[in-house]
């Protein structure tokens, strides 16, 4: 059995965490700063964030190394702790965790685009087997490729994840179209859902780009075009821009009335991404131990 099917073998759905941008910014990273360079320079703050989500009841919490990846470091003076900065990442969550959650790695977009030929496919794919296999050394219990615009750059991640051996997650984002259901690429769920699961992920997901509710439809699309798990971890809502700030106006109140029907959808693993906290952790266990 493997962990996928062990953490779901109890036909339960798993808990994820939620944001760690924000929770960050609140522990004082400064404006322009890379988070993840922080797992070298304040590991202490970041196990705090990591830490937090255990507490809360997560059982999957994620490492800070969402843009720990050369490209994204590009003519930055970090790019050459690349290897450091993901270990790190993995170390400290793993020390969060014990043995009361796992712990999957983050891998996010290299933030260029091979529409454009920013980028070729085999700077990409090298691009991300450094980073996955720096992270699987240091332990990860599986691989989370999230928030991928672009399924062709989501498909040499996964391919890249899965070369280590761990258990891989494949997110897209979904932000665009006029029912807010497709990625910035114009590819649909079941697309995406497709392609994922022909490149060899072990889960298919969506995570940031949306709020719960808007969620549901893709999940259950999602859910349809594969027989994989379902991840999904939505927003708080759709900020909102005032004084120049993002505000997140979703409470974890009314984020958690949405659980029932995101798992009538088919959402197996369930957590939180941009404006959600701890807060809203513990409001989605208080919800599934209700149900």
């Amino acid at each position: 059995m493997n962990l996928i099917e062990k953490l779901l073998e109890k036909g339960r759905p798993v808990v994820l965490d939620g944001a760690w941008g924000t929770e960050l910014q609140a522990k004082g990273i400064p404006t322009g700063i890379n988070p993840d360079t922080w797992n070298l320079s304040e590991p202490d703050l970041v196990c705090e964030v990591a830490r937090s989500y255990v507490d809360a009841g997560s059982q999957i919490i994620l490492t800070n190394t969402f843009r720990a990846n050369r490209i994204a470091f590009l003519n930055q003076p970090e790019a050459e702790q690349i290897e450091a900065i993901n270990k790190a990442g993995v170390e400290i969550s793993k020390r969060a965790a014990g043995d009361r959650a796992h712990v999957f790695a983050s891998i996010g977009p290299s933030g260029k685009f091979l529409v454009t030929k920013q980028v070729t496919k085999e700077g990409l794919l090298q691009n991300f087997a450094e980073q996955a296999q720096a992270q699987a050394s240091a332990g990860a219990d599986g691989i989370v490729i999230e928030t991928m615009g672009d399924i062709e750059e989501a498909k040499l991640a996964v391919q890249a994840a899965k070369a280590t051996g761990l258990p891989v997650v494949a997110c897209m984002v979904y932000d665009s179209g006029k029912k807010k259901d497709r990625t910035m690429m114009g590819i649909s769920p079941t697309q995406a859902a497709e392609a994922l699961t022909e490149a060899g992920a072990d889960v298919i997901g969506a995570n940031c780009g949306n709020g719960i509710e808007g969620y549901i439809p893709i999940c259950e699309s999602l859910s349809k075009a594969t027989h994989l798990p379902i991840w999904i971890k939505a927003n708080a809502g759709i900020p909102d821009l005032v004084g120049g700030k993002v505000i997140y106006r979703t409470t974890p109140e009314e984020f958690v009335d949405h659980i029932p029907a995101l798992l009538e959808a088919g959402a197996s693993f369930v957590g939180g991404c941009c404006g959600t906290s701890p807060d809203f952790i513990r409001a989605v266990c208080t919800k599934l131990r209700g149900n």
